[in-house]
């Protein structure tokens, strides 16, 4: 016979529920499904771990890039704000030969004309037109066409180029006949 007492009552059908011989049996594959379960975890986590590293180095590149481009942008607003200044405009369009006009008059709709007009101070004026290579080159260089023959110097250019507009007797402008620049 055996030692334990035989169970009795809830006790007894309890045991029934539980089977005796195959309890060893039915634990190996639960144990291997909750390995494989937290194995799979584990290496899901660290890919997406990964995944979040990766993409904050790129976005961290990409915000480097973006002050970069920030900077350049902000640089290049300035230059434009310093080269659009009132002032700056009037030097270089001094320095390319533009002087101050006089009053201006205008057409009405009817063709009435109203203001009198008057001319540039002669003081003011210039032989012709300087051209804006005359302003970046040195005098001792000649400038070269894309076929690559010198043209001529800007000295020489702007002492063959009449002015624009010339007054006419009883303060008329009148419209000089003007040479093409070469190149443009």
């Amino acid at each position: 016979m055996s030692s334990k007492p035989a169970p009795r009552g809830r006790a007894a059908r309890l045991a029934r529920l539980i089977p005796a011989g195959r309890a060893r049996a039915a634990r190996t594959p639960f144990v291997l499904l909750v390995v494989l379960l937290l194995g799979g975890g584990l290496l899901g986590l660290l890919v997406l771990n990964s995944a979040l590293s990766e993409g904050s180095f790129e976005l961290d590149d990409i915000q480097r890039r973006t002050k970069s481009l920030t900077d350049e942008e902000q640089a290049l607003q300035r230059d434009i704000d310093a080269y659009s200044a009132p002032d700056a405009l009037q030097r270089r369009a001094r320095e390319l030969g533009m002087v101050p006009g006089g009053d201006p008059a205008f057409l009405g709709p009817d063709g009435s004309v109203k203001g009198v007009p008057s001319a540039a101070p002669r003081s003011a004026a210039l032989t012709g037109p300087r051209a804006p290579e005359a302003l970046t080159a040195a005098p001792s260089t000649v400038p070269a066409t894309p076929s690559g023959t010198p043209t001529a110097t800007p000295a020489s250019r702007a002492a063959t180029t009449p002015a624009a507009t010339t007054p006419a007797p009883g303060g008329a402008l009148r419209s000089a006949p003007t040479t093409p620049t070469p190149g443009r």
